[in-house]
């Protein structure tokens, strides 16, 4: 079986088909041997692995359009094969489906699975039988001919734990692709989680440069204010300090609106500085069945379901462990001849005599690593479970704050309008307005907050609860961006 990028034994098995291309015998003997001597050639290269180069990358991959992108979705179980639309606002969860798609991380991850598919080709594979010949030839003296001896031996103890070996082998290989579909959620969730704030980010950035606008507009006028003798100092200290302070949220917001859409590129694989319109969020609420949900956690979530794979592979290597206690044995048979002329042939047997090493640091590493397993799942599935209750608790308290937010910044925005109304009929101040105004701007800020906290939420409790992403890996193992 090939491997691309490794050396393989091409290089024996072609010296040892030169050779024998090498010996060319003559006549009829030549004849005869030139089509066994050709189909023989045949055999060897075509059992042997060949050396293929695979040479470094020497330039980034990155793309700068989501036209490059992959964007086809295989089919998967119960839904149709699907291309991702990139020609219009994206929204949250097919961005998370094109991060799956596209995040360079994750294409250099899936090499596990090509890894743990060659451990388990090796698992499978019994040992070869073990061969020797000799041969005495005559030195001198009369009435001797010469000796030689054959045996063919095989592994006994190899034999007896192939099975427990191979499906030890079979279990790590589901373990990784189960770790692989845990790590595909993670990425989608973290993309779907920073759409979400670029949205809400976007928005709140105008917001608060809006606001400070205003603090702007109203500190120029109330410094000529000052200058005409109109009004005093005091009036202008506490909006120059509300002024320094919209200033800074504006800068904040644009450094975290800055360094969100480069965490989003490289989840994407873009370069920087490529930008697209995201959709208005719509997050699912909360399901009704939480607490069956919770409960079958472990049926639905990759990573426990790894962790269970693995502690099932780790049981069968203590099982193959406790059979490697039996002593080697390798048992075949022999053949020989004496310079006498006398021939013999039998069985032969060799064993260890587990005097000292009865296999029991293997065992008691088998039973380690099986305990380690099964106190990581039981943490894992402890967090699982804490976690999912925590974050219902946490949508909950958010709901009502977001409600409560959202009743606030309506407030806020009905009395902005009715003092503009009040300000273009001479009945209100200036100043007054635009305390009014940069109140409701706030308002509005501090509810899109708590709106993005509570998409965060429940984004999250999604992914704990092993729902809204599809329960297969639906990226492929190849490097090609286009299905």
């Amino acid at each position: 079986m090939s491997s691309r990028g490794f050396s393989s034994p091409q290089g024996d098995c072609g010296t040892l088909v030169a050779d024998w291309a090498g010996r060319r015998p003559s006549g009829s003997l030549a004849r005869l041997r030139g089509p066994a001597l050709a189909l023989s050639c045949a055999v060897l290269l075509g059992g042997c692995a060949l050396y293929h180069r695979l040479p470094l990358p020497s330039h980034p991959d990155l793309v700068g359009q989501l036209s490059e992108l992959r964007t086809q979705i295989p089919a998967i179980p119960g839904e149709a094969q699907r291309a991702i639309a990139v020609d219009r606002p994206l929204d949250i969860d097919d961005i998370g489906l094109l991060a799956v798609l596209n995040d360079p991380d994750l294409r250099a991850e899936r090499g596990t699975l090509d890894v743990a598919r060659a451990g388990l080709l090796q698992a499978s594979l019994l040992p070869n039988p073990s061969g020797s010949v000799s041969y005495t030839p005559i030195l001198g003296g009369h009435d001797i001919v010469p000796a030689w001896a054959a045996s063919l031996t095989e592994d006994v103890k190899a034999i007896l734990t192939y099975h427990t070996r191979k499906k030890s082998a079979r279990f790590q290989l589901e373990q990784v692709n189960a770790d692989l579909l845990w790590h595909e959620w993670q990425v989608a969730q973290q993309a779907r989680i920073l759409a979400l704030d670029l949205y809400w980010g976007g928005h709140s950035l105008s917001l608060a440069q809006r606001q400070l606008q205003l603090l702007d507009r109203e500190v120029r006028e109330v410094q000529a204010a000052t200058q005409s003798g109109i009004l005093d100092l005091t009036a202008l200290a506490p909006l120059l300090a509300a002024k320094a302070s919209a200033a800074q949220a504006v800068s904040s917001l644009s450094l975290s609106q800055l360094q969100g859409w480069q965490q989003l590129e490289g989840l994407l694989g873009l370069k920087p500085d490529v930008r697209f319109s995201i959709a208005p969020p719509s997050v699912a609420p909360l399901p009704a069945d939480l607490d069956t949900l919770i409960t079958h956690l472990p049926e639905r979530r990759p990573d426990l379901v790894a962790l269970q794979l693995g502690y099932r592979s780790a049981d069968e290597t203590v099982r193959s462990a406790i059979i490697g206690q039996f002593p080697a044995l390798v048992a075949g048979y022999q053949w020989g001849q004496d310079t006498t002329n006398v021939r013999s042939g039998g069985p032969t047997a060799a064993f260890d005599l587990p005097i000292f090493d009865r296999n029991q640091g293997q065992v008691a590493q088998a039973r380690a690593s099986r305990l380690q397993l099964h106190e990581q799942y039981q943490a894992r599935l402890d967090a699982a479970d804490g976690a999912a209750k925590g974050l219902v608790s946490q949508i909950k308290h958010l709901t009502v704050d977001t409600q409560q937010a959202e009743r606030a910044a309506a407030a806020a925005e009905a009395q902005s309008k009715a003092a503009q109304q009040a300000y273009a009929q001479d009945a209100l101040d200036q100043r007054s307005l635009a305390d009014f105004e940069t109140t409701a701007l706030q308002r509005r800020i501090e509810a899109m907050t708590l709106e993005r906290s509570l998409g965060e939420a429940r984004i999250t409790l999604t992914v704990e609860l092993g729902l809204g992403l599809p329960q297969t890996r639906i990226a492929p193992l190849g490097n090609s961006r286009k299905l």
